[in-house]
C-alpha cells in the first residue's frame, strides 16, 4: 500500500475511533445521568418514607407522651433517689408515666466503661419499648474544664484541653481533631448528643464563665473553630450543640448564680456574637442551646433569652433561618429560679420558641404546667407537634 493510501487509512480509522469514543461517552453520560436520577429518586423516596414514619409516630403519641418528649433530665429526676447508674424497675415504671425525650448524664451517673455502656443501652431500649423511638442521651463533654468522661481515669481517654488553648493555636484542624476525638469515644460509650461546642466569644475580660471554654475573642476565629469542631463531632456520628445563644461572652455574671446581663445591641450581636452560631448552623448543628442571658438593649426588658420570643423566634428562627432543635440551658439555674417557678419558666420557654426544656428545678411541676397550657390552648397542639416532629425526625435519623 502506498504512503498516501496509509495516510488515508489512518484518517478513516481515526474518525471511526473518534465517533466510537463520542458514542461511548454519550452512553456514559446517559448512564451517569440515569444513575444520578435513580439515586435522586431513591433519596426522595427515603425522605418521603421518613416523613411518613415521623408523622405516624407523632400521631400515635398521646398528648402526655408528646409533652414528655419536650424534656431532657437526669435519670434520677424520675426516681427521686440518688444518682442513677443503671436502669431499675422503678425507673422503667416512672418512665412509662413520663417518657421524656432525653437524658443528660452527669459525672455522678458515670462510673466506668462497662457501666455507662449498659446504662445507655438500657435507656435506649426503655424508650424504644415505650414510645417507639430512641432517647437523646447527652453529656457535657466540651474538653478542658468541662469533661464528664475525660475527667475520669477509669475511661483511659485523654482530655483534649481547654478550647481557649486550641483557639490560641489558630489552627482549625486542632478543633476538628478535638471534636472527632471526643465524638468517637462518646459514640463508643452509647451517647448520641454532645452539649458542645461553646460558640461564645470571650469579649469581656471580666467574664470567667466562658474564659477557658471559648475559642477566643475574635468572631472570625471562633466561627472557624466552632465550624470545625462541629465537623469533627459529625464525623464521629455525634450530634452537636452550639451554646449559649445569643452569646454569653460579654456578660460579667454567671447565670448559674443569678441574672447575667449583656448590654449588647442587636447590631453588635450581628457583627460579632451571632457569627459563630451562623457558622454552626451552616455546618448542620442539630441543637442550639439558649442561655439565660438578659439583653435589655435587644428585648427592652430583663427577661432571659431562654424565655424571649424576640431572641428565640425572631432572631434565631427567622433571621438566622435555624430549623433544628432549640433547647434551653439548665432551668435549675438561679437566673431562672430566682424569678420564675418551674412551671412558669417551662411554658414561657415553649411560647418563646424553644423545643426542649433542660433540667427544670421541679420536673413534674414543669411537665404539668406545659400539659395544662396545651389543654387550655395557651400553647396550641400544632405548636407542640412542631417541636415533637423536630425531635422525632432527628431520633429516626440517628437510629439509621
Amino acid at each position: 500500500m502506498k504512503i498516501d493510501h496509509w495516510k488515508q487509512f489512518w484518517k478513516i480509522a481515526g474518525l471511526v475511533c473518534l465517533v466510537g469514543f463520542l458514542i461511548g461517552a454519550g452512553k456514559a453520560d446517559t448512564l451517569a445521568a440515569q444513575a444520578e436520577t435513580e439515586q435522586s429518586a431513591t433519596e426522595t423516596e427515603q425522605m418521603d418514607t421518613q416523613q411518613t414514619d415521623v408523622k405516624q409516630i407523632v400521631e400515635n403519641m398521646t398528648l402526655k407522651e408528646k409533652v414528655a418528649q419536650l424534656f431532657v433530665i437526669t435519670p434520677e429526676t424520675l426516681t427521686g433517689g440518688g444518682a442513677a447508674t443503671k436502669v431499675t424497675s422503678e425507673l422503667k415504671s416512672k418512665y412509662k408515666k413520663y417518657p421524656v425525650g432525653g437524658f443528660i448524664l452527669m459525672g455522678s451517673n458515670i462510673t466506668g466503661v462497662s457501666q455507662i455502656k449498659k446504662l445507655n443501652k438500657a435507656l435506649k431500649s426503655m424508650s424504644v419499648n415505650t414510645v417507639g423511638v430512641i432517647p437523646f442521651i447527652a453529656v457535657d463533654e466540651e474538653g478542658g474544664t468541662v469533661a464528664r468522661i475525660a475527667s475520669k481515669s477509669a475511661f483511659g481517654v485523654k482530655n483534649v484541653g481547654n478550647m481557649s488553648a486550641i483557639g490560641a493555636t489558630k489552627k482549625a484542624s486542632k478543633a476538628y481533631s478535638a471534636g472527632k476525638y471526643i465524638g468517637t469515644y462518646l459514640a463508643k460509650y452509647g451517647f448520641n448528643v454532645d452539649f458542645a461546642p461553646v460558640a461564645d466569644i470571650w469579649s469581656n475580660p471580666s467574664n470567667t464563665v466562658v474564659k477557658y471554654r471559648s475559642f477566643g475573642s475574635s468572631s472570625s476565629l471562633v466561627s472557624k473553630m466552632v465550624g470545625k469542631y462541629v465537623d469533627g463531632l459529625h464525623a464521629a456520628g455525634i450530634a452537636s450543640t452550639l451554646k449559649h445563644f445569643p452569646g454569653h461572652g460579654n456578660t460579667t455574671e454567671d447565670s448559674h448564680l443569678g441574672m447575667a446581663v449583656s448590654l449588647r445591641k442587636l447590631s453588635q450581636l450581628r457583627n460579632s456574637e451571632l457569627k459563630p452560631f451562623k457558622k454552626g448552623i451552616a455546618k448542620g448543628t442539630e441543637f442550639i442551646m439558649v442561655g439565660h442571658i438578659s439583653l435589655p438593649n435587644v428585648t427592652g426588658s430583663n427577661v432571659p433569652a431562654t424565655l424571649s420570643k424576640k431572641i428565640v423566634t425572631k432572631i434565631l428562627r427567622n433571621e438566622l433561618s435555624y430549623d433544628g432543635i432549640v433547647i434551653t440551658d439548665a432551668m435549675s439555674m438561679s437566673a431562672i429560679t430566682d424569678s420564675y417557678s418551674s412551671g412558669q419558666a417551662a411554658v414561657k420557654a415553649i411560647q418563646a420558641g424553644c423545643d426542649m426544656i433542660l433540667a427544670p428545678e421541679n420536673f413534674v411541676q414543669a411537665y404539668n404546667a406545659v400539659l395544662s397550657a396545651v389543654r387550655s390552648g395557651k400553647i396550641s397542639e400544632s405548636r407542640l407537634d412542631k417541636s415533637v416532629t423536630r425531635i422525632v425526625k432527628l431520633k429516626l435519623e440517628m437510629a439509621g
